[in-house]
């Protein structure tokens, strides 16, 4: 099988740059990585991170989109750059890995929608929840309306960060919502549809700092609300990360939604879940738990069927769009 040529554009203190470089390297029958490049100023500010990118060549951001080998590139710059940057390679008629949600700017977001869909492009954007196995299970049983007819969502998304951490949340609009939350909606989305009224409940906690480190958005529908939270300053938050789906012949929930299996490999993670199918007060469920997965290496193998054409990404540019759009609106972004 033909490898893919890759480059990486880009990584970040807070994104997932370095894990999806990490994955790349694994998975040498599967890709050819290029180099990679490190627009603004991303040397000087993350000297930190270079390590991991030793022996493999550094090239310039015009080097990878001018070159008519390289089909796909990774977008994995700060978020605020990350619109500009994906943008540049649809221009260029390069296939798209970005991390997620993209930049602040909706006209961005709107051009480079337009791009990928005039170009054809494959856009792949990194929420990583589509890729949890429990999660595309439970997709499938809403679709067949195994649960019945559903009620309510509720997703959280927690952690507990340092105060720099915190501080750099000011970079962008809605804090944890954006940071975050955006894993979130996109599960209310893909169970529920567009809401009918998005109500932005952000908040900054006040201690050490005025970020929004408290995120929340509540999402009106026909038959219910639905909510997602992702708050930085919250002990035990990672393992109560948790998605509670309701429905009229059933509830499904995922806690911990991703666990680590050992601290020294932090990608192997696995999901426990508990389905209530009878009713009643004494209704204890039925528990299981995934079997173990790297998040990030599903993520890449996935994108690279869908560079080859093996596989139909069914998250379209134009679902994307609607997805970025309640996103802003979540955070409290005036569009």
């Amino acid at each position: 099988m033909k490898k893919i040529k890759i480059a990486q554009i880009g990584t970040s203190l807070n994104g997932h740059g370095q894990r999806i470089f990490d994955s790349l390297k694994k998975q040498t029958d599967i890709f050819e990585i290029a180099g990679v490049a490190f627009p603004e100023n991303e040397k000087e500010k993350f000297p930190q991170l270079m390590g991991m990118f030793d022996g493999y060549r550094e090239l310039t951001v015009e080097e990878i989109l001018n070159d008519p080998e390289i089909e796909a590139v990774i977008i994995e710059t700060e978020e605020i750059y990350l619109t500009k940057y994906s943008i540049l390679a649809a221009q260029h008629n390069k296939n798209i890995h970005m991390e997620k949600p993209g930049g602040t700017d909706l006209a961005e977001f709107e051009k480079l929608i337009s791009l990928v869909k005039r170009n054809n492009l494959v856009f792949h954007i990194g929420y990583m929840y589509r890729y949890n196995s429990f999660v595309i299970e439970l997709l499938k049983q809403v679709k067949n309306g195994d649960l019945g007819e559903i009620i309510s969502v509720e997703a959280q998304m927690n952690c507990s960060q340092p105060l720099v951490f915190r501080e750099w949340l000011k970079s962008l609009k809605g804090g944890m919502m954006f940071y975050l939350g955006c894993h979130l909606i996109d599960i209310i989305l893909q169970i529920q549809g567009a809401p009918e009224k998005i109500i932005p409940l952000n908040k900054a906690t006040m201690f050490e700092t005025d970020s929004e480190d408290f995120g929340m958005a509540v999402f009106e529908y026909k038959n219910g609300i639905s909510f997602a939270k992702a708050v930085a300053i919250e002990r035990g938050g990672f393992a109560r990360r948790q998605l509670v789906v309701t429905g009229t012949k059933k509830t499904v929930e995922l806690k911990p939604f991703e666990m680590h299996c050992n601290p020294q490999t932090p990608n192997v993670l696995y999901t426990n879940k508990i389905e209530y199918n009878e009713e009643g007060w004494y209704e204890y469920g039925t528990e299981s738990k995934s079997e173990v997965y790297d998040r990030y290496d599903t993520m890449m193998k996935t994108f690279s069927q869908m560079v080859t054409g093996e596989r139909e990404n069914k998250n379209t540019p134009d679902y994307e769009l609607m997805l970025y759009k309640t996103i802003l609106t979540s955070c409290g972004i005036d569009r």
